[in-house]
């Protein structure tokens, strides 16, 4: 996505999330290029194409819509400017009449829905630019479904080069049935190549384009012994050329989420643009911590940079209601903005723009808006795979799950509450690292000389200042193996023929006799802070103890296949791991009284060797007999609680 990415080189150190080994400051690192995925295949063209109706109005302003609309269909309606692109152009949609309409793309040209009922419908539409001020209204007539058809999510906007997903909805009376004899086809539109590995959830990669193009894709599928068909709808965008050394390719199109915002403009060319040519001045975007009164919850919101309005509303709820203790609120001092995009993951922090960048899927509340996140698969999901163990984690309230689990084939809402730990440990490890460059003590020494943050960072690295690096200093890490592995793991690089013969049994000793409380701290010293900074905080705020295992790795990798040969829950409460653990808190949060808080944490609980990670859930005060009965019956009565296998290190992007 950016020229430095996507691991961490040292003489930048353009990101704490990720890196090297504990040497990485002081020796440059070269990365492995990522692998280049095979090209999928072409599609072929329809039998019968689609065609489009084009509405004019008395302005310049003319709408593209469908040739009919039906009830319980997802469905699409495209504004735009006679004779020019929509880049530079700001839209914003309302419904006007009709049966009430979740909508979620109101900040883009193309209006996405899905009509519940048969009616009469108007929509509005303002757009916006520099040099024009057009509305128009347009009016639907939607009948009532004449046939059974397929849903795809989501018709939507995205720029030329970029990645976009589609999902099919399961059907049936309970959404429990997959369309079975998926295929697709281009009913309109250039050509493309598109990845049907999983048909019900193909990807593509938007093609170049000299003006935007709109392109439609009918996919065909049998269920119960029917033939039904659907098509879904992408305005691929034509963009300004890419001039950035730093977004050197394609990323969404974003704007501040507050629109009167003092910093509005800064945050479209300094954070997230493939236009920025050179970092912004910290006069230009200042840390939050660098403006009087920054703790107001609103001039946070200033500083939100989104690709979809509701991830906007649905961060300022969070912090409105979720943060009784101003934790995020204060860390997020030390941040220049926050980016929520679609197409960002997994989340990150970089310095050179001084931003925390969200992977919106632990922030969406309706399925609707669930259905607009890019499935862009992680091209480091095989790292580490000619290595004969896993290390897996997770949170755990009462032996229980606390990150959500229901798949996203499941099309359902979630409550404030399901989205909540999941979104806090991901802030407390992001703003963490950004505590770590840029502490409280340092945003009054900022901004005198028209500096960049780059420019400040260099500086204190090189005189060892970070808190990551006094952390280094002062509790190093010691087991040279389980550093070696990690750049395996988390870099890409190939595994020696001793890496590949060690066993679950060899990680145990290398990994629990030392002093990291994650195998993910091994990828650089800024992740071992981070981490123990967000396992801290989880416990202390919410009683929710975090999980880490060593296992096997068998062929077919689920919770209740591979099996656990040591692990703890509640780590970060190891009293080897507590000095360094409250120097962390003491320096990230200097009000905080880091050894009382570290030292009330609860011991840790070791897990049952030789019982799956899945029996290994409850492992309080249970027999391992209760255990396997508990999971059995888990299992068996709710067969959605198990969520998917998470391993060490992949929530967080590792970026040069």
């Amino acid at each position: 996505m950016w020229k430095y990415s996507p691991f961490v080189i040292a003489t930048l150190l353009l990101t704490a999330c990720g890196g090297g080994s504990s040497d990485e400051e002081t020796t440059p690192v070269t990365p492995p290029t990522p692998p280049t995925p095979p090209t999928p295949p072409s599609l072929t063209f329809c039998d019968q194409a689609t065609e489009l109706n084009v509405i004019t109005t008395s302005s310049r302003l003319e709408f593209v819509v469908e040739q009919n609309y039906f009830a319980q269909q997802t469905a699409a309606i495209i504004a735009r400017v006679k004779d020019r692109d929509s880049a530079g152009l700001n839209f914003t949609w309302q419904q006007l009449s009709g049966p009430s309409l979740i909508l979620k793309s109101v900040k883009s040209p193309v209006l996405a829905f899905e009509f519940l009922e048969a009616g009469s419908y108007s929509f509005s539409v303002n757009v916006k630019s520099t040099s024009l001020n057009l509305t128009e209204t347009i009016d639907l007539t939607v009948d009532d479904a004449s046939a059974s058809r397929l849903k795809v999510r989501s018709d939507h906007q995205v720029v030329e080069g970029n990645n976009a997903s589609f999902r099919i909805d399961r059907v049936g009376a309970n959404n429990d049935q997959q369309p079975s004899d998926i295929s697709w086809c281009i009913a309109s539109g250039p050509e493309l190549n598109l990845d049907t590995q999983t048909p019900e959830r193909p990807q593509f990669k938007a093609p170049n384009v000299t003006s935007d193009t709109i392109s439609i894709l009918r996919v065909t599928g049998t269920v119960s012994g029917e033939t039904i068909n659907e098509e879904v709808l992408s305005l691929i965008t034509n963009e300004s050329a890419i001039t950035s050394q730093y977004f050197d390719e394609p990323v969404a199109r974003t704007f501040a989420y507050k629109e009167n915002s003092p910093y509005a403009s800064a945050l479209e060319s300094c954070i997230y643009s493939n236009q920025l040519t050179s970092p912004c001045s910290t006069n230009t975007l200042p840390l939050l911590g660098q403006i009087p009164g920054s703790t107001d919850k609103e001039k946070i919101m200033d500083r939100l940079l989104v690709s979809h309005q509701w991830m906007g509303e649905n961060f300022e709820t969070f912090i409105e209601q979720m943060d009784p203790n101003s934790d995020f609120a204060t860390l997020l001092q030390s941040v220049t903005a926050v980016v929520i995009s679609y197409d960002v993951r997994p989340s990150f922090y970089w310095v050179v723009t001084g931003a925390i960048y969200l992977d919106p899927s632990d922030l969406w509340l309706l399925a609707q808006e669930r259905d607009v996140i890019n499935e862009a698969p992680d091209f480091r999901s095989s790292f580490g795979n000619e290595l004969g163990f896993i290390m897996p984690w997770r949170y755990i309230k009462n032996n229980d799950y606390v990150s959500y689990i229901t798949a996203r084939a499941t099309r359902t809402d979630r409550s404030l509450a399901e989205l909540s730990p999941d979104l806090s440990s991901l802030l407390y490890h992001e703003l963490a690292h950004a505590n770590d460059f840029f502490p409280s003590s340092t945003h009054s020494s900022l901004g005198i000389d028209n500096q960049t943050l780059l420019d400040h960072f260099e500086q204190r690295s090189e005189n060892k200042e970070l808190i990551s690096d006094k952390v280094t200093s002062r509790f190093p890490l010691t087991s040279g193996e389980m550093s070696s592995l990690a750049t395996v793991s988390f870099r890409g690089e190939t595994a020696s023929s001793t890496q590949k013969s060690y066993l679950p049994s060899d990680i145990t000793l290398f990994f629990s006799n030392d002093i990291a409380s994650d195998y993910y701290a091994y990828s650089s010293t800024r992740e071992d802070t981070a981490m123990l900074f967000e396992e801290a905080m989880m416990s202390h705020r919410y009683g929710i103890l975090r999980d880490v295992g060593i296992t096997d790795r068998p062929e077919n990798i689920t919770a209740a296949t591979i099996t656990v040969d040591w692990g703890q829950r509640g780590r970060i409460g190891q009293s080897s791991l507590q000095s360094r653990a409250a120097f962390v808190i003491n320096n990230i949060f200097p009000n905080m009284d880091g050894t009382n808080l570290i030292s009330n944490l609860p011991e840790p609980i070791a897990m049952t060797q030789g019982d799956s990670w899945l029996e290994n859930l409850t492992i309080s005060t249970l027999s391992s007999a209760q255990k396997r009965a508990a999971t059995q019956q888990n299992s068996s009565t709710t067969p959605l609680r198990i969520p998917e296998l998470r391993v060490s290190g992949d929530r967080h992007k590792l970026i040069d």
